[in-house]
């Protein structure tokens, strides 16, 4: 199965704000790459202080770091036609969207899942579903908050739970790990979601 992660840290609470991007590339069922770039958000040089205090980027590392569109067209081909899976996807995807339309750049064709959502179908009934978290719970040892580590992280957790489900190709994803896939497009986008389960049919005496 092949999959891309992506995790993305920012400068600010503005979601167009993206200060450094980890992409984490899983072919075949295994990871065979992370990569992370930093990147001048627009708010530059202004940082907020809880975003520092979260990811620990200062503005002085990306003063000499491309800005969004200037790296976009790197980006863009890791991307396109792929399974992209976020955890926490809502955030992540919401800071690709805002930020491809503050640069007036088109979508790309992509689908993407939430690790939280379908962690949730997999490992029913844990007090937490934060990354941090689950990744304690299965030994997975990573740097909190940064995009490289991140990234690769939510590589190594779906691993496990399409393990856990015994899934090994795309199509059998969104039923056996019980999620919809969200999707990107030159236009416009659809949400990920948790598939609902099916309603009892209610029986009627004869």
């Amino acid at each position: 199965m092949n999959f891309v992660t992506l995790d993305f840290e920012t400068a600010t609470p503005e979601r167009d704000s993206p200060c450094e991007i980890g992409l984490t590339f899983v072919r075949n069922g295994q990871i065979t790459n992370t990569q992370a770039w930093l990147i001048k958000p627009r708010s530059y040089p202004y940082f907020n202080s809880f975003n520092m205090a979260v990811h620990g980027i200062q503005p002085k590392e990306v003063a000499h770091a491309p800005e969004f569109h200037h790296l976009w067209h790197e980006l863009k081909p890791l991307l396109q036609n792929q399974l992209v899976i976020a955890h926490n996807a809502s955030f992540d995807m919401s800071v690709l969207r805002a930020t491809l339309n503050t640069y007036q750049l088109p979508f790309p064709e992509l689908q993407y899942a939430c690790s939280v959502q379908f962690s949730k179908q997999v490992w029913q009934g844990l007090p937490q579903y934060d990354l941090k978290s689950l990744c304690n719970r299965h030994g997975i040892q990573f740097k909190h908050h940064r995009a490289a580590a991140d990234s690769y992280a939510c590589a190594e957790l779906t691993l496990r739970a399409l393990r856990q489900v015994n899934c090994s190709n795309l199509v059998e994803f969104p039923e056996k790990l019980k999620i919809n896939f969200g999707r990107l497009y030159d236009g416009g986008y659809t949400a990920s979601s948790v598939k609902k389960a099916p309603k009892p049919r209610k029986s009627f005496p004869y």
